[in-house]
């Protein structure tokens, strides 16, 4: 996947005219070829600088939420699926906040649509569901593309240094209360 990845960043770089929107469109197929957005983004930045790059990878980034969300609602077998993945994964009562996603989308090993999904929960439709993402995705796009190749030569020592400094940040912004229904609580295990 590497080599396609690769391959298709090299078309993009002789796109002229048309790279910028090859770009955002490689941000709308990266999920098929299994690609992390932050290595799309940092391409971003390492092709077109830190603010048009910044401003590609949001447009692009959104759009491919903005997909999400409508495949989703089209397929709500799958979207159950998703979403009791989600609740294994981060429990059953937990719901983040737009600033706690968009802290835990700077981490580059959590699942991109997982974090659509924690959105799709908290959202009432498809206006709030765009508005949150694009709050959620814009650090995201800062962080990777202004980064660029800054990040690519990062030792381990840093990156872990930075996950760190990430916890106490995600702590002060969680929200305050948890809401547990009245059957949930009184569940009664079988």
């Amino acid at each position: 996947m590497e080599y396609v990845g690769n391959y298709v960043m090299a078309f993009i770089e002789m796109g002229g005219l048309l790279s910028p929107l090859l770009f955002i469109c490689f941000h709308l197929i990266r999920p098929l070829f299994f690609l992390p957005v932050v290595f799309v983004c940092v391409t971003g930045g390492i092709l077109y600088g830190p603010i048009a790059g910044t401003i590609y990878s949001i447009i692009g980034i959104t759009l491919s939420s903005v997909i999400f969300y409508g495949l989703a609602n089209r397929m709500p077998k799958k979207l159950d699926r998703l979403i009791q993945l989600k609740q294994k994964l981060l429990g059953r009562f937990t719901a983040l906040n737009t600033s706690q996603i968009a802290l835990l989308r700077l981490v580059p090993f959590i699942h991109f649509h997982l974090l659509s999904i924690c959105i799709m929960e908290i959202s009432s439709g498809m206006k709030q569901y765009t508005k949150s993402s694009l709050l959620s995705n814009i650090p995201l796009a800062i962080v990777y593309t202004c980064l660029g190749g800054w990040i690519a030569n990062l030792s381990p020592f840093h990156i872990f240094i930075f996950l760190i400094g990430l916890l106490p940040l995600i702590y002060l912004v969680r929200s305050k209360e948890i809401i547990i229904k009245w059957q949930d609580f009184f569940q009664m295990s079988t």
